[in-house]
């Protein structure tokens, strides 16, 4: 048999109503008032029987399917506003590669312009300690350090604001939003297996009397 469609009952839910049925059977042994699975009618007749009458058992949830669907909808649309839409005029990754590359490169170039001036700087100083080359060398080989510990802050301040930027983002609204729709989808099924599914089985086992006895 084929399940019908409850009104208000999405496509994409209709796995999980019978996911929620399975869980309700095949707990059944557990559930005073479902004594008579097996006996009155067997779990294959009750499923069957319970996917007919969806439209009728998943009205007893619908406020809380309502909210369930509404809270989802609402978390896709902010995913969907959260996703960058590229432009197929420009090219956005340009500018930021540029200065990506910008602030790897001044600080190695510069420590390494810095390195060789001290060095060369320092072996002329002391072989001809009156050479003024030698202290011009030193010289520039300190400025050049201090664009390499420059261009290192520089660099380490743009990922410090990046991750400042980000975090809010990925920690408040996508955690909390999360949270939101769980709660929802708890409520949902919790709703429809209290006051639908396990009401309705428990009507149509006591609507079939127990087995008939054996007659002499």
């Amino acid at each position: 048999m084929h399940m019908n469609v409850a009104p208000h009952l999405l496509t994409e839910d209709r796995a999980e109503y019978e996911r929620i049925l399975d869980d309700a059977l095949s707990t059944a042994h557990a559930r005073p008032e479902l004594a008579g699975v097996g006996t009155r009618l067997t779990v294959a007749q009750l499923r069957a029987m319970t996917l007919n009458a969806t439209a009728l058992i998943t009205t007893a949830a619908a406020s809380e399917y309502d909210h369930f669907v509404k809270v989802r909808e609402q978390n896709r649309a902010a995913a969907r506003t959260r996703t960058p839409v590229p432009d197929p005029g420009a090219n956005p990754g340009t500018g930021v590669g540029v200065v990506a590359i910008v602030n790897v490169m001044v600080p190695v170039l510069a420590g390494t312009a810095a390195a060789i001036l001290l060095l060369v700087g320092a072996v002329l100083h002391a072989l001809a300690p009156t050479v003024v080359f030698g202290e011009t060398l030193l010289t520039a080989g300190l400025v050049f350090a201090a664009l390499a510990a420059a261009g290192l802050l520089s660099a380490g301040a743009g990922l410090l604001v990046t991750a400042l930027r980000n975090r809010p983002a990925a920690a408040d609204g996508t955690a909390t939003a999360d949270d939101e729709l769980t709660l929802a989808r708890e409520a949902w099924r919790r709703a429809l297996l209290e006051r639908g599914i396990l009401p309705f089985l428990r009507d149509a086992l006591a609507a079939t009397g127990p087995p008939d006895a054996a007659r002499p």
